[in-house]
């Protein structure tokens, strides 16, 4: 890494501020990396923050694919009274007749489908959802979750993220703004 890049990123939502880590995810390119698991105080912040911005919207249900945005969004299920569905990266029989799409994760640079378990399919058919995940890059993600709404019959009516980051998710209702790290 040349010495003009530095090691973390500063990141303040509201009180709560964090270093994160500068990870190289393409030759020459680095992202800082927020992982809110088992950061309660960052988590409870975002949530505050974010059910805020949610609070003039319409809607009945939150989403999010698992796993790294399974704190925040029952953080904001708490703060707003809606119920969230998780969807999920793997099918499992007690799933029934689940929906799912595809898309390509940033985070692991690999496909991934996901799935939408039939018993939360009701939560959110014919509804108007949010969609909420941690970091929104390049809206990859964000575009399988739209896809598994339209499959349910659901309307998504705003997304939100604790970050947008690089050129991604610039429509989302977000605390903060991750820049690329490009090595000089």
């Amino acid at each position: 890494m040349s010495s003009d890049v530095p090691a973390t990123h500063r990141l303040t939502i509201g009180t709560v501020a964090r270093d994160l880590p500068l990870v190289e995810v393409a030759p020459g390119t680095r992202i800082a990396v927020l992982n809110t698991l088992g950061d309660t105080e960052f988590v409870e912040m975002a949530a505050t923050l974010l059910a805020g911005r949610l609070a003039g919207l319409d809607y009945t249900a939150l989403v999010t694919a698992e796993a790294k945005s399974i704190p925040l969004i029952h953080a904001l299920s708490v703060r707003t009274g809606h119920p969230y569905v998780v969807l999920r990266k793997s099918w499992k029989p007690y799933m029934g007749d689940a929906l799912s799409a595809t898309t390509q994760s940033i985070t692991t640079g690999h496909e991934q489908t996901l799935y939408l378990d039939a018993k939360d399919r009701g939560l959110v058919e014919g509804h108007p959802v949010v969609l909420v995940d941690d970091v929104i890059s390049t809206g990859s993600t964000l575009k399988a979750m739209q896809e598994l709404m339209r499959a349910a019959d659901a309307a998504v009516v705003a997304c939100a993220a604790i970050c947008t980051e690089g050129d991604g998710g610039t429509d989302a209702i977000a605390l903060a703004h991750l820049p690329l790290f490009a090595d000089e």
